[in-house]
């Protein structure tokens, strides 16, 4: 049993993960950590069409990544927990690590005697 919920929450998990899986919702995720945008707020830190960034937004509500507010016509958005931006602050250092190593391997292997 508990092999099996512990299945079912790396599903979860891996579903979350593709989520961050492209770089227009990481831009949109980092623009609303300094709080609520409009859409057509995004969509000019984006440049991409509106209905593109509807969509993005569409599936972070769906993941419960962000949230939303209507005032009349108009729909704002922002972080459901401030912990996400986090998360992809720590992805990004290690990403630049693993760079970083590679540029020092990169520069060692191009110095080396031949």
């Amino acid at each position: 049993m508990a092999k099996k919920l512990d299945m079912e929450l790396y599903r979860l998990q891996a579903e979350l993960c593709k989520t961050f899986a492209d770089p227009n919702r990481l831009i949109i995720i980092n623009v609303l950590r300094t709080g609520e945008k409009g859409v057509g707020d995004l969509q000019k830190v984006l440049g991409v069409p509106q209905p593109l960034v509807s969509r993005h937004l569409a599936l972070l509500r769906e993941r419960d990544v962000v949230k939303s507010r209507r005032v009349g016509a108009n729909v704002y958005y922002s972080l459901a927990d401030p912990k996400i931006a986090e998360a992809c602050d720590i992805v990004h250092r290690v990403l630049l690590n693993q760079i970083t190593k590679r540029k020092e391997t990169a520069e060692r292997l191009m110095t080396a005697p031949k």
